[in-house]
């Protein structure tokens, strides 16, 4: 992974640990899509969330998990992270 997480890496990360399959040009398209038009739901965010956790060894924000799009998930996940992702 690069030093932040991408609309590509979302998009995988989507996939393996939720079962949804977006376009990561789409989501970059509409960063402000709601999760739930996405087909992602909370159980989702969540699995990625850990995903996240166990990948760099440390926790997540807190709110990570409460996020409503891919633009407010990445900008928390950018921001809060020791290693911008």
């Amino acid at each position: 992974m690069t030093d932040r997480l991408t609309f590509d890496q979302l998009s995988a990360l989507m996939k393996s640990a939720a079962g949804v399959t977006v376009d990561p040009k789409q989501m970059a398209a509409r960063p402000d899509v709601p999760f739930a038009e996405l087909g992602l739901d909370s159980l989702g965010l969540l699995g990625i969330v850990g995903e996240l956790e166990n990948r760099f060894a440390h926790p997540m924000p807190e709110d990570a998990e409460r996020c409503r799009s891919p633009r407010d998930f990445l900008d928390l996940v950018n921001t809060a992270s020791p290693t911008g992702a």
